[in-house]
């Protein structure tokens, strides 16, 4: 095996041999070096310098990649594939399923129904964004009518329902309405305090005329200062034994930051069945809301 030795100073090259071979035994030897061969030999040693630290800065970073939350891997403070830990993404066998409590359609004239989906997201400081639904219906022989899809987020921590109106059922009578989620969840955390400012309160809520044209009213106020956009609100109407009997909904584009205004729902037929509590739920998309 030959190492050189390079003496620049001395136009030479020194070899030295550190096996015996063939005709070579142990020792150095001394040759001749041009200027040639020297000016040779320095770019020959550039260039594997250079290559070298090239190569070195575009493989290092492959092979030592920091954790990231899309990598695809489970690493860094991951307590899943890109989902726990640090990342905004929850894993979904770390939080609770969406709880359905209830589902039914609620007459608004003969023919024409609204449907309700009770539901509750017991995670504190986790939403969804984007989830798909399907409600179904039947009649009391448990005949099916129809579906209905749509699309729904998932506010943080409480009670929320899923509204879909008017539903034109012809002759039918839909006596069991079912509801599931057609989709997987993508549980995303939010900031606790975000959470914590953004409070819609309720107050004044007055059911009129409820045997003739009934008519219920309400103050919500945003105590928060964000603006709220598309704010969806349902009131549900309950009986003495707990059960819902009606429900509506109405629409607002935006609550201000700190805004007071008032709502309205109407009825076109009277409510059967004695009202004895009233809830009123507004909803918002969580991410839709700007500090203004």
């Amino acid at each position: 095996m030959f190492y050189p030795v390079v003496d620049f100073r001395k136009s030479k090259l020194e070899i030295c041999v550190l096996r015996t071979f063939p005709k070579l035994t142990t020792g150095c030897y001394n040759t001749h070096m041009t200027w040639a061969l020297k000016r040779q030999l320095i770019y020959l040693l550039i260039v594997i310098a250079f290559v070298s630290i090239l190569g070195y800065l575009i493989i290092n970073p492959m092979i030592n990649k920091a954790p990231t939350c899309f990598d695809g891997k489970a690493n860094g403070t991951e307590t899943g594939v890109d989902c726990g830990g640090s990342c905004m993404i929850s894993c979904t066998l770390q939080v609770d399923k969406i709880g359905i409590l209830w589902s039914r359609a609620f007459q608004v004239v003969p023919g024409r129904y609204n449907a309700v989906a009770y539901l509750q997201n017991k995670n504190e400081n986790t939403v969804v964004q984007k989830i798909n639904y399907r409600f179904r219906f039947a009649d009391k022989d448990n005949v099916y009518i129809g579906k209905r899809e749509g699309v729904t987020y998932v506010p943080p921590s409480g009670n929320f329902v899923v509204f879909e109106p008017a539903l034109d059922v012809g002759n039918s009578i839909p006596v069991y309405t079912t509801f599931e989620f057609t989709s997987q969840p993508v549980w995303v955390k939010v900031p606790k305090d975000l959470v914590d400012q953004l409070k819609i309160l309720i107050t004044d809520v007055n059911l009129t005329n409820e045997t003739t044209n009934p008519a219920l009213s309400a103050t919500i106020s945003n105590t928060s200062l964000f603006r709220i956009p598309n704010v969806s609100v349902v009131t549900i109407l309950y009986d003495k034994l707990g059960n819902a009997i009606s429900a509506s909904h109405t629409y607002i584009d935006a609550l201000t930051a700190q805004e007071k205004t008032q709502v309205n729902f109407t009825w076109r037929e009277p409510i059967v069945g004695g009202v004895v509590e009233k809830e009123v739920i507004p909803m918002f998309n969580i991410f839709s809301v700007k500090l203004k």
